[in-house]
């Protein structure tokens, strides 16, 4: 005689929540890694806006745009709307919303060694710094 079983047993089901368990857990960390990346490369997008708007308001004004005259400039950390993020909108895009929020990432200009013909733009969200010089040149710091 013979029994059918009309289910599943209780170590089928426990392999099927360890696959998923498993899946999901690698769909986060690459979910994460994309999303940080996005965001690194929509600040980086923006640096170059600035870097134009740059251009322009030195071909007005006959000089560069800084949030900082000496020294290092002190970036609002990480939510796209600090004081010195507003103060770039407001001196070099008319007040337009270029910095978002939703890059995470606060901005600053600095002059490089006192010299009115360079600058350094900073971004940073806490976490990660990317600068862009006057001449296009990178650079980058990742925890």
């Amino acid at each position: 005689m013979t029994i059918k079983s009309s289910g599943f047993s209780l170590i089928e089901l426990l392999v099927v929540i360890a696959i998923i368990g498993i899946l999901s857990a690698v769909g986060t960390v690459t979910y994460s890694s994309y999303s940080n990346s996005a965001k690194v490369t929509s600040a980086k997008n923006i640096m170059q806006q600035i870097g134009l708007g740059q251009i322009e308001y030195l071909s007005g004004y006959g000089t560069y745009y800084y949030n900082s005259e000496s020294g290092d400039c002190n970036v609002d950390i990480g939510q796209g709307n600090g004081t010195t993020s507003n103060a770039i909108e407001a001196n070099l895009f008319n007040g337009g919303d270029i910095i978002t929020s939703e890059t995470r990432f606060d901005m600053c200009i600095q002059k490089v060694d006192g010299n009115n013909g360079t600058f350094l733009i900073k971004a940073t969200n806490g976490s990660s710094e990317i600068t862009l010089d006057h001449t296009g040149a990178w650079g980058d710091s990742f925890d």
